[in-house]
């Protein structure tokens, strides 16, 4: 209901309208009378009604007067004008404090009860409008904050052209050129949620001091701060990363830039993904700023050679310690030289492909697909790990390849050995050149690593086995009839050295030392 006041100084009138007309059916309610100006102005102080209806000519302070004082101080409150003057002079007057209605007297009911009924109206739609503002007002109060964070986010990750500062220095009410900055990006390492990204995010914003910004950008969680104290901002980041890693057990790399205006953001942020990225080099966990980066001049062209086709030889001997030493030098000698990123990637990824050619082509097109998790490798630590298991495979299967073939050249060796004892010609260069058609080193190499023994070690001790049998089977058996069924030839002085150097007796001490133990 809207409050009407009535102002007139003949009583007939206020009584004949506040009964002849029904204010409740028009949306209003009568809530007085008064007979002047004056009155009427101490009325409208204690109760501000909505519609006043009041004459002009009144004595002490007339109906004009009284538009123009309440006009001052209640500016919303609507007046309708009576009057029995058709002068065009008042309705003039009238106007020019937003009087729309003048009536003339005598009026009738409806044609009241329609300047009423047009006001209400008039009101209703300013309320609207009003509470429509006013929904607008808290919708945009409630959203500016994270409209400015995305534009501001979008000043610092995008390019812009100078003329555009003055826009986003009234946009974000910030001084863009005064106040020094730093940037510090957040990076989660291992598998992370959003949600892991939100708790780091609001663990940082209750432990900085003062920051402009905190948004997220990709996978990386971005702070603007208000330049202080580098050891405070180090002791505050390492704060965030140790409650953080409390409760979620992830480690975060952290990028801290030099201090710049905020006109420089852009380059800031630059400054901070060149050194995220050398997180490739220095591993995941750490702190990196500017000073870490190692830049090489652009113009210097940095040379790496290394020879593959040693790497794959040391490979197919299937020697993992040989191949693990090399693949350390392979990539101390990268990390040394601080390549781009691609470009290490490339080294790694040519000597990988080198190596999985040795494969048969079953398990090199199975090694093929793991190309994309090597590209994906985001430290060069990882990328090393991911190298060695895969070169680890491929050595083993090399390994348990040549042992195979190495145990079968040693039975052959032998199998000749036990078919040849008693030949006095047998030795390794016979077996190798005359027997197995192999180089003699190769195969005397090959055989101990087998067997444990030197060739000549084991024909020896074979030869002094066979003889110590004979000695105990055959009481009345001669010393040189032994030397020659066991290769010794007509050498049986010679025999006796051997046995026993062996022994510690002559092959006649031996036999008698038997004889007497039976």
């Amino acid at each position: 209901m809207y409050k009407v006041l009535l102002v007139d100084d003949e009583r007939i009138i206020t009584e004949g309208m506040s009964k002849v007309i029904n204010w409740e059916s028009i949306g209003t309610s009568l809530i007085g009378t008064a007979r002047n100006g004056i009155e009427a102005f101490s009325m409208i102080e204690q109760q501000q009604p909505d519609i006043v209806i009041s004459d002009i000519k009144m004595p002490g302070m007339n109906g004009l007067e009284l538009v123009a004082k309440v006009n001052s101080v209640f500016p919303e409150i609507r007046f309708i004008l009576l009057s029995g003057f058709s002068e065009f002079d008042f309705a003039k007057q009238a106007m020019q404090y937003g009087v729309k209605h003048y009536l003339l007297k005598p009026c009738n009911e409806n044609s009241i009860m329609d300047a009423i009924t047009e006001i209400c109206e008039d009101l209703q739609q300013k309320q609207i409008r009003e509470q429509f503002i006013q929904n607008m007002k808290g919708t945009l109060d409630s959203v500016l904050p994270y409209a400015k964070e995305q534009l501001m986010k979008e000043f610092i990750t995008n390019h812009y052209e100078n003329k555009d500062l003055a826009y986003y220095q009234k946009l974000f009410n910030i001084d863009l050129h005064t106040p020094n900055v730093r940037l510090v990006l957040f990076q989660l390492e291992g598998n992370f949620e959003f949600e892991h990204m939100f708790a780091i995010k609001n663990i940082a914003e209750h432990i900085f001091d003062s920051y402009i910004l905190s948004c997220m950008v990709g996978e990386t969680i971005l702070f603007l701060l208000e330049d202080c104290s580098y050891s405070v901002l180090l002791s505050q980041i390492e704060k965030i990363k140790k409650t953080f890693f409390q409760y979620y057990q992830i480690d975060s790399t952290v990028a801290i830039t030099d201090t710049g205006k905020i006109s420089t953001a852009n380059k800031l942020f630059s400054e901070a993904l060149d050194c995220l990225a050398y997180r490739f080099y220095l591993g995941e966990g750490g702190v990196i700023t500017k000073k870490d980066i190692a830049y090489q001049n652009p113009t210097e062209e940095l040379e790496f050679y290394y020879d593959d086709q040693t790497f794959c030889r040391l490979v197919k001997s299937g020697s993992w310690c040989d191949v693990n030493a090399e693949i350390e030098t392979f990539f101390n000698q990268l990390i040394e030289l601080r390549l781009d990123i691609n470009i290490t990637k490339s080294y790694v990824i040519q000597l990988f492909n080198a190596m999985i050619r040795l494969c048969e082509p079953k398990e090199m097109n199975m090694y093929l697909t793991k190309l994309n998790l090597l590209l994906d490798i985001d430290t060069i630590q990882n990328l090393k790990s991911f190298f060695e298991s895969v070169a680890q495979e491929i050595t083993l299967t090399f390994f348990n390849q040549n042992n195979n073939k190495h145990s079968t050249i040693i039975k052959k060796v032998i199998e000749t050995i036990d078919k040849y004892i008693g030949n006095e010609n047998l030795s390794l260069h016979w077996v190798a050149n005359e027997m197995l058609y192999m180089n003699a080193d190769y195969l005397g190499k090959l055989f101990k690593k087998e067997t444990g023994e030197k060739f000549s070690n084991y024909i020896t001790r074979l030869r002094i086995e066979l003889a110590i049998k004979m000695i105990e089977k055959e009481n009345d058996v001669k010393v040189f009839e032994i030397a020659e069924k066991i290769g010794y030839g007509e050498n049986p002085q010679y025999f006796s050295q051997v046995f026993k150097k062996h022994t510690g007796f002559t092959p006649s001490e031996y036999k008698r030392e038997s004889l007497q133990g039976l």
